[in-house]
């Protein structure tokens, strides 16, 4: 399997800096691992929208992948409460 590049919404780097640094690093590592297999064990289809979601504890990562080429961007990483509003 070819490995797909991680992209990052700019939104993103705003969410990152709100997120403690223990858990930052575990949802990097997280993030990384996708460029290997972009749909892992637990990610989800969200519904009505082409985008994924990805657990890492109570945070929640939401990106999209783009087969064609090789590409996953990350669009929204928050707390599970604060994800979907």
């Amino acid at each position: 399997m070819a490995e797909y590049e991680v992209l990052f919404k700019k939104s993103v780097y705003k969410d990152l800096k709100k997120i403690p640094k223990a858990d930052l690093r575990k949802i990097l590592s997280r993030i990384k691992k996708l460029s290997d297999n972009p749909r892992p064990a637990g990610y989800e289809k969200l519904t009505g929208k082409e985008q994924f979601r990805l657990r890492q504890g109570k945070y929640r990562i939401v990106y999209s992948i783009q087969d064609d080429k090789l590409t996953i961007w990350v669009v929204k990483v928050g707390h599970r409460k604060d994800i979907y509003r």
